[in-house]
């Protein structure tokens, strides 16, 4: 032991060399925009709350949403985007429209859970709207029912970082719309 210790006296700590950092790409317009931040306004437009409560676990201590500089709201007119769960009820059809339009412009719509793409288990009723696209544009949206906390961080933090989401499985990035 005493060996050992005598040896690294001698010798002293050995470290690794990092690479160099790698050139960083140029900023997408979206990103300019956004700058690393990201501060939605969520709207639930009747459904089950099954994708308000993974919304909400976003903000628990596991997924942190806050340290990648993506907050949650409560004016629209603060936020970049509106995120938006549920089918949009006809009750929930006009107040879903101005606060689109209370939002400045560049604005993302990002639709969360197969209730907000397309309707979900509600589509045909005739109190729904069958999805938040049938009432204002669409720019993002993230399947599941509910989908899980991790798929929609992941999706987030590619929009907010690089102004690309990731295909269902994350292995690819695709432009969002400019608006």
């Amino acid at each position: 032991m005493w060996d050992i210790l005598k040896n690294r006296w001698k010798q002293g700590y050995r470290t690794i060399h990092l690479p160099s950092a790698p050139k960083m790409p140029e900023r997408s317009c979206r990103q300019k925009l956004f700058s690393r931040s990201l501060k939605l306004r969520q709207v639930s437009a009747g459904g089950c709350n099954g994708c308000e409560l993974e919304l909400q676990a976003l903000n628990n201590v596991v997924f942190d949403l806050s340290r990648f500089g993506i907050q949650f709201v409560a004016s629209p007119r603060h936020a970049d985007g509106l995120m938006v769960t549920g089918p949009v009820s006809r009750n929930m059809e006009l107040a879903l429209k101005k606060t689109y339009t209370a939002i400045p412009s560049p604005k993302i719509v990002i639709a969360v859970g197969n209730c907000a793409i397309n309707g979900g288990i509600f589509k045909g009723s005739p109190e729904v709207c069958n999805g938040v696209a049938s009432v204002i544009p669409v720019d993002l949206t993230i399947p599941g029912c509910p989908p899980h906390p991790l798929i929609i961080l992941e999706r987030l933090r590619c929009l907010a970082f690089t102004g690309l989401f990731t295909e269902w499985g994350g292995r690819s990035c695709t432009k969002v719309s400019q608006r």
